[in-house]
C-alpha cells in the first residue's frame, strides 16, 4: 500500500525541481539583461544631467563653448560613452545656450547584437534677460 504513496511524492518532487530550474533560468537571464542594458542608461542619464548644469550656468559662468565642450567630453571620457568631442553639438542663442549630444553604443547579448542609439539635448536660458 505504501508504493503508490512513494510514486506520486516523487513526481511532486519532479515538479518542484523543474520550477526551481525555470525559475533559476529567468533570474540569471533578467540579471544578465540588466548587466548588459542598465550601465548605458545610467551614463546616458549622467551625461543628461552633466548638461543641463552646463546648459543652465553656461551665460553666469561665462564659458565659451570650447570650454563648455570640453568639460562634457571629459565626462563622457569618465563614463566610457563611445562619443568623440565632435558629437558635442552647441548653438548659442540671444536667450542662451543649446547643447546636443548623439552617440550608438553597441550591446552584446551573446546570441544577439544591437545598438542602442542616445540624444540627450539640453537648452539653458539667459535668467538675466
Amino acid at each position: 500500500m505504501s508504493l503508490p504513496l512513494q510514486s506520486s511524492q516523487r513526481s511532486q518532487r519532479g515538479e518542484g525541481r523543474l520550477r526551481a530550474i525555470i525559475y533559476t533560468v529567468i533570474l540569471v537571464t533578467a540579471v544578465f539583461l540588466a548587466i548588459k542594458l542598465v550601465p548605458p542608461y545610467v551614463a546616458e542619464y549622467q551625461l543628461q544631467d552633466k548638461m543641463n548644469e552646463q546648459a543652465k550656468f553656461a551665460v553666469v559662468n561665462r564659458y565659451s563653448e570650447d570650454q563648455i565642450r570640453d568639460i562634457l567630453f571629459k565626462v563622457i571620457q569618465d563614463l566610457d560613452i563611445p562619443a568623440t568631442r565632435d558629437d558635442i553639438k552647441m548653438a548659442s542663442t540671444n536667450h542662451g545656450v543649446s547643447i546636443s549630444v548623439s552617440y550608438t553604443v553597441p550591446v552584446d547579448f551573446l546570441v544577439y547584437k544591437t545598438d542602442i542609439t542616445f540624444s540627450p539635448k539640453s537648452e539653458g536660458l539667459d535668467i538675466m534677460k
